[in-house]
């Protein structure tokens, strides 16, 4: 049958609407889902709250009026209890877990209390701050009273002190990661000579993990964090160990103007300290920040002496690290 034009031209149109439907189709066929491709939403970093150096002070002189804090004694009982309730009243799980025993080299057993507590414990990505918090039964560094524990104000209670202050700023501005503060005990009553004697508490941990599986994204250790004048170089295990951290950490006291504190020289003075069960026991990079006496090559004159108290205590010293331990902590996602 012959088409008349008009019939032509309906149906020029409707070859043309289907042309246009069939490039429609296959347009919307392969545009992009816009829903699966968006974009996740960036966290937002929080600014790091101001460390508060009077806070820290405060702690570190209410361990050292409880008295040297010796394994098995009352006042180690004592402050076992202080350290706990505050962190509990900062909204921190703690746990000290039942019935762990360790043997010293002089063959003394004692009753272990690892001090755990953990913020937003349900988070995966965690930051593990420690130290020790118990104190030498002897101060054989001394010229006398050998035989007698000093107060420990720098060696154990600083770290502890500043970790504290670190717990209440997280209780008033929470970061975006979980936190765990782990108060090592039994460490500092090894032999010298005898390194595998020291760092009883950490050892412990590291082989009997107070969760399973836990794991953190990294640990800092503080051990002398508060002396005067205190120089923090990279510790040489730590920068073999986990030199991304130390680099973190360094970094991030630079960027706040205390490069006079954190020193940029690398050198291996410690032997045994707890970051080294946590790196290769428990498998978690952990550095040391620790002070180094540079007319020695170690430790401070006042270690293992009774010369290791309150004055051996600076606050520009204690908010050098623990300003820098808060924006470390507040950057990370």
């Amino acid at each position: 049958m012959a088409l008349t034009g008009r019939s032509k031209n309906r149906l020029f149109i409707f070859a043309a609407s289907l042309l246009l439907m069939s490039c429609g189709n296959e347009t919307s066929t392969t545009a992009p889902d816009t829903a699966s491709s968006a974009k996740a939403p960036e966290v937002k970093k929080i600014p790091a709250p101001a460390f508060n150096p009077d806070s820290a002070y405060a702690y570190i002189k209410a361990q050292v009026d409880l008295g040297p804090r010796v394994p098995g004694s009352t006042a180690h009982a004592a402050c076992a209890e202080f350290l706990s309730a505050k962190l509990r009243s900062y909204g921190f799980e703690v746990m000290i877990p039942a019935g762990q025993t360790v043997k010293t080299s002089d063959g003394k057993q004692f009753a272990l209390k690892n001090i755990i507590a953990s913020y937003k414990p349900e988070l995966q990505s965690r930051v593990m701050l420690c130290s020790h918090w118990d104190t030498r039964p002897v101060t054989e560094s001394d010229t006398k009273d050998k035989d007698k524990p000093g107060d420990g104000a720098n060696d154990g209670a600083s770290g502890v002190g500043v970790a504290l202050e670190v717990a209440r700023q997280i209780s008033l501005l929470h970061p975006n990661v979980g936190v765990d503060i782990i108060y090592f005990d039994v460490e500092d009553y090894g032999d010298n000579g005898n390194e595998d004697s020291w760092c009883l508490g950490s050892k412990y941990w590291a082989t009997n993990l107070h969760k399973r599986d836990y794991v953190a994204n990294f640990g800092i250790l503080l051990d002398m964090v508060g002396g005067p004048g205190a120089v923090f170089v990279k510790e040489g295990y730590s920068a073999e160990m986990a030199p991304q951290i130390v680099d973190k950490v360094w970094s991030a006291a630079e960027r706040l103007g205390y490069g006079n504190y954190f020193q940029p020289q690398t050198v291996r003075f410690v032997g045994a300290d707890d970051h080294v069960p946590v790196n290769e026991q428990a498998h978690i990079p952990c550095i040391d920040i620790i002070q180094y006496n540079k007319a020695t090559g170690g430790f401070p004159d006042y270690h293992h002496t009774h010369k290791d108290n309150m004055d051996a205590i600076d606050k520009n010293t204690l908010k050098a690290v623990g300003q820098t331990l808060l924006e470390v902590i507040y950057s990370e996602q």
